[in-house]
């Protein structure tokens, strides 16, 4: 038997990933399409993922994030990842998130896939630009 074969061990999804990651990666709480959000964002990457984010703001603090994706289980947990590490925050928190958090966070998001991070990350700057145009 080839050495290099017994050596490798197959990856196991459910047992191998983190628990954290495997949250993120299933919840389905915060998929929700606003109509009117106080900011909106969207990203598309290279990959063909496409995530959308909408917040809503009050006395200047995030109150709601909700997303929408077309994509991978990796970038659905990084858009769930942003959900809870910036829920509750003001916006200049908020634009404190980086996609190094996030990855650090799932603890197990594979690295062929860390530009799911930071497609989550772009969408959700974007939302943040659109709020702090609109309220100016």
């Amino acid at each position: 038997m080839d050495k290099e074969k017994t050596d490798k061990k197959k990856f196991d999804f459910f047992n191998d990933h983190s628990r954290t990651y495997l949250e993120m990666a299933f919840k389905m709480d915060h998929v929700e399409r606003l109509e009117h959000p106080d900011g909106y964002g969207k990203n598309t990457g290279d990959c063909g993922d496409t995530v959308e984010f909408f917040l809503t703001f009050k006395d200047d603090r995030l109150i709601s994030v909700s997303f929408d994706i077309k994509g991978c289980i990796n970038t659905r947990a990084c858009a769930n990842a942003i959900v809870e590490l910036t829920k509750g925050k003001t916006e200049s928190e908020a634009w404190d998130i980086t996609y190094d958090q996030i990855i650090e966070f799932l603890g197990t998001l594979p690295p062929e896939e860390h530009h799911c991070a930071q497609l989550a990350v772009g969408a959700f700057y974007k939302a943040l630009a659109d709020y702090r145009e609109k309220k100016t």
